[in-house]
């Protein structure tokens, strides 16, 4: 045994007994295997210039070391983390060694970066990102890049998990008392058990270094809140495991509404946010790991600015066309008024700067009522046409829940792709995206109707 071994080995007897010493234990010696025990195509595992390296077929490398006999509860996890492109891994806790397949029990936190460069037809594209509580609460952006260490720390509190990459929160959820699976996620709770690190498949080259636990209390409160909403709940558990995009590309801050309760109300969801703004960034926002920032024009000539804006400065434009049919909100031609809408809709789609169209189809407060006579089939047609030639998404929009499912129906038919968006005006009517998530219900919509910033 060399002088590194005895050391790590000396560590692990120091805490191997020891459920409540809130320190960091380290779980691989940076040399061998020992404490592990991989599934299936054992040999993906190996060790390589101090890291754990996945390489090869499907397996799980289980944590079958001494530290609380291999068995946690309440505790925090940590380790470094280097993907390569368009690699899969993922780390599961509260899990229980299993010969194949993937873990039934536990959870699993994700860790991918990137999609692939060029999918083949009908290809499965995974949108679950880095640091998702995977296909229960996700990230739909990844926090971190292929090629880069990034810090990933997972804590399990009670019945609350929380995932943090380089030390920012990204994802939190807590169960309820009955919470809802899909059939195949039965075993998918908090109870207790170990970890393993995910060697996805041949293609995936993932390393993890520096792989470190604190052993909790196991009679810590649960600090999360459950849903107030076990319905909707169901609903977006599952479209998170249907890999359906959540979300939300119109949220402004501002009256009363903060970055961090946004995020907060983001997390509670398993939504990623995108916060639009209408001139350039202010100098105090901080742009979240996990969020996206778009330009939102609410007047045409707003447009403009993009082109004093440094590139990348946005990930996306968005324009609302509600003020061209009357500043008021008020019209008294109600044919002419759209007639000069859907003109501007078409004028707006062909100008090549814009990606979402937004509060699409809104009609001023006075022709809401009549907004199913107003919007004929040539109309939406027009419409439609416009937005897919210029390669357009329309808006779903939560607040004021328009467009109609007749339109959306119509839209889908026609391949053009969606966005959701509260489109609030501050806190107060920060929503839940529950007309959205209906829509996609009744109009059948699935994850390649929905568009994603680049």
């Amino acid at each position: 045994m060399n002088r590194s071994t005895l050391l790590f080995t000396l560590c692990i007897a120091t805490f191997q007994f020891s459920a409540t010493a809130q320190e960091w234990i380290p779980l691989f010696d940076g040399k061998t295997l020992d404490g592990w025990r991989p599934s299936e195509n054992k040999g993906t595992w190996r060790v390589e210039d101090g890291t754990l390296v996945s390489r090869g077929g499907r397996s799980h490398l289980f944590y079958d070391g001494d530290v609380q006999h291999h068995d946690f509860k309440n505790f925090e996890f940590r380790a470094e983390v280097k993907t390569t492109t368009a690699s899969n891994s993922g780390i599961y806790l509260h899990t229980h060694y299993q010969e194949t397949d993937f873990p039934e029990t536990g959870y699993e936190c994700q860790v991918i970066n990137g999609y692939p460069t060029n999918p083949k037809p009908n290809q499965y594209v995974e949108r679950k990102m880095t640091s998702s509580i995977y296909a229960i609460h996700n990230v739909w952006k990844s926090p971190a890049r292929d090629n880069e260490w990034f810090r990933y720390r997972i804590v399990v509190q009670g019945k609350t998990i929380r995932t943090y990459i380089n030390d920012e929160l990204m994802a939190e959820y807590t169960e309820s008392e009955h919470p809802f699976r899909p059939a195949d996620k039965k075993g998918r709770l908090l109870s207790s058990g170990t970890f393993a690190l995910q060697g996805h498949d041949a293609g995936s080259v993932v390393f993890y270094r520096n792989i470190e636990v604190k052993p909790l209390p196991d009679n810590l409160p649960t600090p999360g809140t459950p849903t107030d909403d076990p319905a909707f709940d169901a609903k977006i558990i599952q479209l998170s495991d249907d890999n359906f995009p959540l979300l939300d590309l119109d949220v402004q801050l501002g009256h009363g509404l903060t970055l961090d309760g946004a995020m907060a109300n983001a997390r509670r969801f398993g939504y990623t946010y995108g916060f639009v703004f209408s001139g350039p960034l202010p100098a105090s926002f901080r742009k979240p790991l996990n969020a996206f920032v778009g330009f939102k024009a609410t007047e045409p000539q707003a447009l403009n600015l993009l082109a004093g804006l440094a590139p990348g400065t946005f990930d996306y434009v968005i324009a609302s066309t509600g003020y061209a049919t009357g500043n008021e909100g008020r019209v008294s031609d109600p044919q002419a008024s759209m007639e000069k809408l859907v003109a501007f809709i078409e004028d707006l789609a062909a100008r090549n700067q814009v990606n979402i169209y937004g509060e699409a189809t809104a009609l001023p407060d006075n022709l809401m009522a009549d907004y199913d006579a107003l919007w004929t089939p040539v109309r939406m047609d027009r419409v439609i046409n416009a937005l897919k030639a210029g390669n357009v998404a329309m808006e779903i929009n939560d607040r004021l829940k328009v467009p109609s499912a007749a339109f959306i129906k119509r839209a889908k038919a026609a391949g053009i792709h969606f966005t959701f968006g509260s489109g609030n005006t501050g806190a107060n009517d920060l929503g839940r995206l529950r007309y959205c998530i209906d829509m996609v219900e009744e109009c059948r919509l699935n994850a390649n109707d929905l568009w994603l910033p680049q």
